[in-house]
């Protein structure tokens, strides 16, 4: 006699047991679960969500990394979206925080921070350097003063949602070698005969 079907896929894997993870990793897991669903993609330390809200990814690791700036905490829920960084400007974003990513090849900009907010938060602020409305400094000073708001009960729109629209294609750069990928394949002996 066969399994009986449940109606569930087995995939061979479960849904990591969050009741292991820290704290604050749990916490951001159970803020996205709630208010975006199951996640599309888990491991026994990750979780990820694909194309929900204003995201690109959704990224929650079980392992935190502490982080200073602005004030100590763990960052633990990476969120991405498009966005084409121009190459003058990485080092901005770097001095601006830390736990700003960039991939220019893909056209993609994350923030690493605790909470789905405060990534809307180190975002906005990023595309405010990103457009000229501020400076790093500025920025950095916005940031601590934005959380001391919300630490007093206030509602800063920069924490709510992203005050700007995402896009973004991507920069495949420039092919220094003058080899194109059927010269890369015949090299390795993949190309068809």
């Amino acid at each position: 006699m066969g399994k009986k079907h449940t109606g569930k896929p087995n995939m061979g894997k479960m849904m990591p047991n969050l009741s292991t993870w820290p704290e604050a990793s749990r916490m951001a897991a159970m803020e996205i679960m709630k208010k975006y669903g199951k996640p599309d993609a888990f491991g026994p330390e990750m979780l990820g969500w694909k194309d929900k809200g204003p995201w690109k990814m959704i990224y929650i690791d079980k392992q935190e990394t502490k982080h200073s700036f602005p004030i100590e905490h763990t960052d633990m829920m990476k969120t991405t979206i498009r966005y084409e960084v121009p190459i003058g400007k990485f080092d901005d974003l770097a001095k601006f925080d830390g736990s700003i990513i960039v991939d220019r090849t893909q056209g993609l900009m994350s923030a690493r921070c605790d909470k789905e907010a405060n990534n809307f938060l180190a975002l906005n602020l990023a595309n405010d350097i990103l457009t000229g409305k501020k400076s790093v400094e500025e920025a950095r000073k916005a940031y601590g003063d934005i959380v001391k708001e919300k630490m007093n009960g206030g509602n800063p729109q920069y924490m709510q949602g992203l005050t700007f629209t995402p896009k973004g294609n991507g920069d495949p750069d420039i092919n220094t070698t003058g080899l194109n990928k059927e010269d890369v394949m015949k090299a390795a002996g993949l190309a068809k005969k």
